[in-house]
């Protein structure tokens, strides 16, 4: 008897604070137009909690989705590439915070492409009889580590979390087909320089940035490209079997192209980038949950999804949705408002870096 692994519960956070591309013009060279002509991005999120408390909460909605309680759960995978700390793990706060006293817990740092890298290697180990309730979570705090000095990277991005549950299910559903990758011959077209080759005596307050926009977009056209030609040669469907686009939301001019190159028509493409900006590896997760409340997907649809992130990891996924669309129990808890704006929580880091870059300079 062949064992799939169905999504039953879905679940988001996003932080309260929303900074707009009017706001960035107010410390940064550039304008609402600048950044929504070339990215699609209209506005995004800025947490004032660290990655896993906003993970913590996407997964209590996840589980409020699908009925269960924590101690059912007998792994959690936390995609992420801003944990709080580099020792302990992330999804170690989460099964702390959950009390799934139970579960595995370990974090996948893929970049952007975290996510479907977690629901490719949980859908195997349900599949195998290794686990049989999985979490996965997307989840990011990116603007604590950004340059926010430099324009062509600084306006991309956002806070937030995503998650899901996977149970193993003897019907036909959830990840039907995956195929990741990894470009690693252009890794330093997208990368942070900070971690344990950095030198922690001479750290200035500046993390360095490397983000080659051309390269990377002609590099993700490529990959995502050829990781959707593979799922559909192993499923043997095309184009005319889908009934939705979720991409990861990088930049809108990538989705129109994802789009197109899959035939799926703009009302059938779910798109979210005007709204969190690219939140990473909580992208996709957070897609899939809006998509899901807002009627997009319904009950047996056929959904195709591609990835792109630093690495350059790369994938894509097609999932058949199950029967239930609708959580069993709510799963709406939001994080409060700690009475900070946007602006408030960026403009002392983004004083800082400036402060620091002209310190450099000056040596």
């Amino acid at each position: 008897m062949k064992i799939y692994a169905e999504i039953t519960g879905w679940g988001k956070c996003l932080p309260p604070a929303i900074m707009t591309n009017d706001d960035l013009a107010t410390f940064l060279d550039t304008s609402d137009e600048w950044i929504r002509t070339r990215t699609g991005i209209e506005e995004r999120r800025v947490s004032y909690v660290g990655t896993s408390k906003l993970a913590t909460v996407a997964a209590r909605n996840a589980l409020a989705a699908a009925g269960l309680d924590a101690n059912d759960l007998d792994l959690i995978i936390v995609g992420t590439c801003t944990p709080d700390e580099i020792i302990p793990n992330v999804a170690s706060a989460v099964q702390r915070d959950l009390g799934a006293k139970y579960a595995a817990a370990f974090d996948l740092n893929a970049a952007c492409s975290s996510f479907l890298y977690g629901m490719h290697y949980a859908t195997q180990a349900i599949r195998t009889g290794a686990h049989k309730k999985v979490l996965i979570i997307g989840a990011e705090r990116l603007t604590r580590i950004l340059d926010w000095t430099k324009r062509e990277s600084a306006v991309l991005f956002g806070d937030g979390a995503g998650a899901m549950v996977l149970e193993a299910t003897t019907e036909e559903c959830g990840l039907l087909a995956s195929h990741v990758t990894c470009d690693a011959d252009a890794r330093d077209v997208l990368a942070l320089e900070f971690g344990m080759s950095f030198d922690r005596f001479g750290f200035d307050g500046i993390m360095p940035f490397n983000f080659v926009g051309q390269e990377i977009f002609k590099r993700a056209v490529k990959g995502m490209n050829m990781a959707v030609e593979k799922v559909f040669a192993e499923t043997g469907l095309t184009t005319d079997d889908i009934d939705s686009l979720i991409p990861h939301q990088a930049n809108k001019r990538l989705i129109d192209y994802l789009a197109k190159m899959c035939h799926v028509p703009e009302e059938k493409t779910v798109i979210n980038i005007q709204k969190y900006g690219n939140t990473s590896s909580a992208t996709l997760p957070i897609a899939f949950c809006e998509a899901v409340e807002q009627g997009i997907v319904k009950p047996g649809d056929t959904i195709v999804s591609a990835v792109f992130g630093g690495g350059l990891t790369c994938g894509a996924g097609i999932i058949k949705w199950g029967q239930r669309v609708t959580p069993i129990r709510d799963n709406n808890e939001t994080l409060p408002s700690n009475g900070q704006t946007a602006l408030d929580l960026i403009l002392p880091v983004y004083e800082g870096t400036r402060k620091a870059w002209e310190k450099r300079e000056h040596e």
